[in-house]
């Protein structure tokens, strides 16, 4: 759950979780990062909050169908892939609360959160947050989101903190210690989200609506 003080270890030990020998990715591990995530995200306050309520409410979603009637097929994301891609690709355009359209949403902002972080880490003391998470966000969700939440969360990320106040945010000690963890903790998550990328491609279901 969102409940409690973020962690970065605790980010990085689901992610390295989530992949198994086979490349196959774990849904609990991967819904246990998110969870760690989010609290991140609610750290930052309100600025955050059109993104972190949208993950709450997907990862909920996943959660649902993992401890679900079908719960054996959604133990890995590739299980989850070839259920749901079995169901027909007009079932699968058409159903909001399916898993692989609800990941699919998880996964395009992972990707703005693992280019956010990488700048936090390669970044010098004085850059600037808003910039690291604008060119991160232009990277990635940006390309999704209408004009009006674009131009929406230009403006706000003009209100983050400083990058040490980010760095202290990571709760595993001081700003050096945790740009050492975010180096171990990112190629975790580029990995997961590699994974993902290539599962979608393979299916065709990086454009689901």
């Amino acid at each position: 759950a969102a409940t409690g003080a973020f962690s970065l270890r605790e980010v990085l030990d689901a992610f390295q979780r989530c992949v198994t020998e086979r490349r196959e990715v774990l849904l609990e591990p991967y819904l246990n990062g998110w969870w760690g995530l989010i609290r991140f995200l609610q750290r930052l306050g309100a600025v955050f909050a059109f993104i972190s309520k949208d993950a709450v409410a997907k990862v909920e979603l996943m959660e649902g169908l993992c401890r679900g009637p079908q719960r054996e097929h959604y133990v890995s994301l590739q299980a989850m892939v070839e259920l749901e891609l079995c169901r027909g690709p007009g079932e699968l355009r058409g159903r909001p609360g399916s898993g692989c359209r609800t990941v699919l949403r998880l996964h395009r902002a992972l990707l703005w959160l693992q280019l956010f972080l990488e700048g936090l880490r390669t970044s010098s003391r004085n850059s600037r947050t808003s910039v690291i998470c604008t060119d991160a966000y232009n990277a990635s969700l940006a390309a999704h989101h209408p004009w009006v939440v674009r131009k929406a969360a230009t403006v706000a990320f003009c209100a983050l903190p400083s990058r040490d106040t980010f760095l202290e945010i990571m709760n595993v000690g001081p700003p050096e210690e945790a740009v050492a963890m975010l180096g171990e903790a990112i190629p975790y998550i580029q990995s997961v989200y590699g994974i993902t990328q290539e599962l979608f491609a393979q299916h065709k279901l990086l454009d689901l609506p």
